[in-house]
């Protein structure tokens, strides 16, 4: 051990306040229902096929299947390869000893977006319905504290947002499925934006991904916010429709948006070299052929998720191996405990947050 070190054991063991905390922003960037076996695995094999409904097999082939697994999950998620798990971390490779997981018990969407901004599983939030999430989130306790007073927003392709954050209560800015921004400045891109959300739409409750992301996109460069959620639906949407090519090719967009909202942070002074990044997914699929257009309890492998962290506070440890398991509840105290906050004075039965991220 060197002298510099043995002095920083010392300090620790002495009580010494840790080094003051580089990060002031935080983004959360979720595609809904994203497999962990695509995430590092790349294509599934077993899925490239007509019955998987696949319509154009060679050109699928050609995009995104590679002879080995790490360079075709690079080919379908580059960003996340070659940014994210190269400067960050990455968790939820079970083949190598790392696990992820949801501990709502439910694993669907309602349960899970609670269980990751809440930080635990709450029995009362057992389906998709309309009904306002009694639990305090973990951007409307950022959203009180002076520092981030009107300074934390949420973006979602799906229209139960609102109620999942509680925007009633909360008094967050929440914009969701069809509804239109109407925050000054409406722009013309805005109003365009605003238009095609509609036009586009192809489900009752989910927007296109695209307009949405465009949407929030604008939000964030007019406005800056310090904390932001954007969640996207269409990976979730087209594996439940049994289309693997187009569930393949939204989660290669989500990965080009992810880069999108980095890069646009990065050109920002307010958060360029001070922004912290979280990619996760609400829940995961079933395992197989008869189970990946699906989840729930009735297909346990739908627990396990994947999630990633990147910023100038989280050690570039990459794809972790033979780790403690980590779970989607303790990411709502790990984006406060990045801001230098305790999520647990709003919220007692929150998870603690994970120390490796925090560095």
């Amino acid at each position: 051990m060197t002298r510099r070190e043995n002095l920083n054991v010392l300090l620790s063991l002495a009580g010494a306040p840790a080094p003051a905390r580089k990060t002031r922003n935080v983004i959360i960037f979720m595609a809904d229902g994203l497999r962990w076996q695509e995430v590092f695995g790349g294509v599934d094999a077993a899925l490239m096929s007509k019955e998987s409904g696949v319509e154009d097999l060679p050109a699928l082939k050609k995009r995104f299947q590679r002879e080995t697994g790490a360079a075709s999950r690079e080919a379908l998620l580059p960003f996340l390869w070659t940014v994210v798990a190269k400067q960050g971390q990455i968790y939820g490779n079970r083949h190598l000893g790392s696990e992820a997981q949801v501990t709502n018990g439910f694993n669907f969407s309602y349960p899970g977006y609670n269980e990751t901004l809440c930080g635990f599983g709450d029995p009362r939030i057992d389906s998709n319905g309309k009904n306002p999430n009694p639990n305090v989130n973990v951007l409307e306790f950022l959203n009180s504290r002076a520092a981030y007073q009107g300074q934390a927003a949420a973006f979602g392709a799906w229209g139960l947002f609102p109620y999942i954050l509680n925007a009633s209560r909360s008094g967050l800015m929440v914009n969701a499925g069809f509804e239109p921004l109407l925050r000054p400045p409406v722009t013309e891109r805005i109003q365009l934006l605003n238009r095609l959300k509609g036009e586009t739409a192809i489900w009752e409750e989910e927007a296109l991904d695209a307009p949405v992301f465009r949407t929030a996109l604008e939000y964030f460069v007019l406005h800056r916010p310090r904390v932001f959620f954007v969640s996207l639906g269409e990976t979730d949407e087209w594996a439940h429709a049994g289309r693997y090519d187009l569930y393949l090719k939204t989660a290669h967009l989500f990965d080009k948006f992810a880069r999108e909202m980095w890069e646009a942070a990065q050109s920002l002074p307010t958060h360029q070299g001070t922004t912290a990044m979280i990619l996760a997914t609400d829940h995961g699929r079933g395992a197989d052929a008869a189970g990946w257009r699906s989840h729930g309890q009735k297909l346990p492998d739908s627990k396990d998720v994947w999630m990633a962290f990147l910023g100038p506070d989280t050690r570039a440890l990459g794809e972790r191996a033979n780790t403690r398991p980590v779970t989607q509840a303790q990411i709502a105290a790990t984006v406060a405990a990045l801001l230098g906050e305790d999520f647990t004075v709003a919220q007692p039965k929150a998870a603690g947050p994970i120390a490796d991220v925090l560095g």
